[in-house]
């Protein structure tokens, strides 16, 4: 609907989604911040009338006992500096892998449309993350996951051939291809700080991730025209205000917190749930009409997510029974 009336292109709409984001985001957080510090105080008052005097008679006699000065030993800054580093590079990959994410999609769309451009991004997907996540994490897909990744780009791949007028680009593909590649990183990043006990807020990575790809894409946009038109202003207003709030701030918070606590592949297709929901919305909102190959993969989509799920609960079931071996956290993923 924006490409369609704000005069806005690829890289200018992905800025305003990312700022959009960042900035509601930003008012969250600091809510939330002022929220805790009242209840901070409010319970450090209470402590300090119950046992403030007996704080101080304990601190007044180990002076005593000692003759000398009670002053606090020096802290290390070692461990919060390399703990401020790593939390920056967390911050740096997420947001550069979010940016490629969103850009080269947006990208693929304009090139060679939407249905090419959602099938190859969404369908290489999960391809590209089981095999890095075996590479790099340790894990396992057993014949129950392949099956559900096998049926879940089945399904896609009808969803999409079976439509009619879709036209295939090379550049488009390509850059569709990059675009799953930064949806992997960024999938991969959350599950392996997560498993390593470094995983962040998920309101402060989605909040710097869009903070980031916005500041990176500001250049393109302000060269490709970063102001949307005059003609029908109020109305792209509104739809920028909803794409930065609901599908962005509020959405992407919610993929950072379920990527941290579940299997790669799991996060990757589940994600595949999103062109179902894109025919309901195409059918009950826009008035376009399925057909049976669209219902056909639709089917078969649930069918594999329903699979995957399946197959997570056996393997969680199996590792959690008492006396039963374990296999390492990296194969298992519990």
């Amino acid at each position: 609907m924006l490409y369609g009336g704000s005069g806005l292109g690829p890289f200018g709409l992905t800025f305003w989604r990312a700022a959009g984001g960042f900035a509601l985001l930003l008012g969250v957080r600091a809510v939330r911040r002022t929220t805790r510090t009242t209840r901070t105080t409010r319970g450090s008052r209470g402590r300090a009338r119950s046992g403030g005097e007996s704080g101080v008679r304990a601190a007044g006699g180990l002076g005593s006992g000692t003759g000398r000065g009670t002053a606090a030993p020096r802290r290390g800054t070692a461990a919060p500096r390399r703990g401020r580093a790593r939390a920056a590079g967390r911050i740096l990959a997420t947001g550069a892998a979010l940016t490629v994410f969103q850009a080269a999609y947006f990208c693929a769309v304009r090139s060679t449309g939407l249905a090419v451009a959602t099938v190859v991004t969404l369908g290489s997907g999960p391809v590209l993350i089981a095999v890095a996540a075996r590479l790099t994490l340790g894990e396992r897909l057993g014949r129950g996951g392949t099956c559900a990744v096998a049926g879940a780009l089945g399904g896609l791949a009808v969803l999409v051939l079976g439509g009619s007028g879709a036209t295939v680009r090379p550049a488009g593909v390509a850059l569709a291809v990059l675009s799953a590649a930064g949806y992997g990183a960024m999938t991969l990043l959350t599950r392996w700080y997560g498993r390593r006990g470094e995983a962040a807020d998920p309101l402060d990575t989605s909040l710097w991730s869009f903070g980031l790809c916005a500041l990176a894409l500001l250049p393109a946009a302000a060269a490709e025209g970063i102001l949307p038109q005059a003609a029908g202003l109020v109305r792209t207003l509104l739809l920028l205000a909803y794409l930065a709030s609901v599908p962005t701030a509020l959405a992407y918070a919610l993929y950072f917190a379920g990527a941290a606590a579940l299997r790669s592949a799991t996060v990757s297709v589940i994600a595949l749930i999103e062109p179902v929901s894109a025919a309901v919305i195409a059918v009950t909102l826009l008035g376009e009409h399925l057909t049976g190959a669209t219902v056909i993969g639709t089917v078969v989509l649930l069918a594999a997510v329903a699979l995957l799920t399946w197959e997570e609960a056996r393997t969680s079931a199996v590792v959690a029974v008492p006396g039963t071996p374990r296999e390492p956290v990296g194969t298992t993923g519990a």
